[in-house]
């Protein structure tokens, strides 16, 4: 009896977790997952936990130096302070060299796409006189931007005590910085050749997908990370074509004993979501909201419809008897509403939670009834009736008794 009480307890515990959690077998413990059109979040893992960040940091040394360059075609001679430590610290580079004449469109290209601590350095040198003047600007922007749980201490991502962020953080850093154009445009870049011809960038996930043989074209842009601490990390954004979808994800942490589980992660996310969900119609147009009672009208009742499709972001299961409706305002229509004039609103629910409000307005003025006003006012008729029936009989008594005089 108690193995079988012991044995619900844990069925009821399972059917009230998170779905997402045994649907999606993810390596990664870190994860959240937005959908961008509407910027709403729809699955996250340990969103919030403090973690190493790896590379991901340089969104945010990428975002801070565009916000400080003047012209992105600048040329800059590259010193030895540049490459001072990289080797040691076993970072990766772009592959720039000693006394190489570059533009600040270059580095950030070197930043974003090979993931270059050569390029994330002389950015740092370049514009604020070095690193430590330049995370200086990197935790303004952090602060500016509501990052509670981030902080940094270098340009890079190297694993180091209190640089730190969170994968709810990274995101916000990322839509942030998408919202640049130049941004943008490197973000989703696959190669770029530099100005001087010497060599050509490639994107870090672009050349882990070919390498690994995974299939993601709807993988619009990545940065990619790996340290000791942070594990295989990953911010991307996709595009779900057959629902018009942009998503922004971000994974963290997954082992290091597998080249690809950040890469094997992304995809199995990102395929799920595009499989099994999308914008649902959850009111067609013509739907009936409410129907309310007419006065002074042939139309005995009016019914409150949709104007327009209402579509919600769901579940392709999604159980369309889950949806109600409430409605609040004028409880009467009257053919001295003019066409147009606002009736109140309907709240949209599904599975009782409310997820929308849709503003309502006479769509066609009511024809005036005479007869309907009678009727309705039948009591008023009688006794005026009664009340010339009477008159009138008094009228014809009065001259009676006036002629009989």
């Amino acid at each position: 009896m108690i193995i079988l009480k012991k044995t619900i307890i844990l069925i009821l515990l399972l059917l009230f977790l998170p779905f997402s959690v045994f649907a999606l077998d993810i390596e990664s413990s870190n994860m959240i997952l937005y959908n961008l059109n509407e910027d709403k979040m729809i699955d996250s893992k340990n969103e919030e936990e403090r973690i190493s960040i790896a590379s991901m940091t340089k969104i945010m040394t990428t975002l801070v130096a565009i916000d400080h360059i003047k012209d992105l075609d600048d040329t800059i001679t590259l010193t030895s302070k540049v490459f001072l430590g990289l080797r040691e610290a076993n970072a990766s580079v772009a592959g720039f060299r000693l006394g190489q004449k570059v533009t600040y469109r270059d580095l950030l290209y070197g930043v974003l796409l090979p993931s270059g601590a050569d390029a994330a350095n002389a950015l740092a040198i370049f514009l604020a006189g070095g690193e430590k003047e330049f995370v200086v600007w990197m935790n303004e922007k952090a602060k500016a931007l509501g990052l509670e749980n981030t902080h940094f201490e270098n340009t890079t991502g190297l694993d180091k005590e209190g640089h730190y962020s969170t994968v709810k953080d990274v995101a916000t850093m990322l839509k942030e910085a998408l919202k640049n154009d130049i941004f943008k445009q490197i973000f989703e870049s696959k190669s770029y050749q530099v100005s001087d011809k010497s060599m050509t960038l490639y994107s870090t996930l672009s050349t882990s997908l070919t390498r690994y043989r995974l299939k993601a074209d709807y993988i619009l842009g990545g940065k990619t990370g790996y340290t000791y601490d942070a594990g295989r990390c990953l911010a991307s954004i996709a595009y779900d074509n057959q629902h018009d979808i942009y998503y922004l994800l971000v994974t963290a942490r997954a082992p290091l004993t597998t080249a690809y589980y950040h890469l094997t992660d992304a995809i199995k996310i990102y395929d799920y979501y595009f499989e099994n969900y999308g914008y649902q119609k959850l009111v067609a147009s013509g739907d009936t909201f409410v129907t309310l009672k007419t006065k002074f009208s042939k139309e005995k009742d009016y019914n409150i419809s949709a104007s327009e499709d209402f579509v919600w972001y769901l579940n392709n299961d999604y159980n369309k008897d889950d949806v109600t409706y409430q409605y609040h305002g004028i409880e009467t229509i009257t053919p001295f509403m003019k066409e147009g004039k606002t009736l109140g609103t309907v709240d949209i629910y599904y599975q009782n939670e409310k997820i929308g409000t849709v503003d309502i307005t006479l769509d066609h003025s009511i024809p005036f009834s005479f007869l309907s006003f009678l009727l309705e006012y039948i009591w008023i008729v009688v006794l005026f009736l009664a009340f010339c029936f009477l008159f009138i009989i008094k009228v014809i008594f009065f001259r009676k008794k006036k002629v009989s005089r």
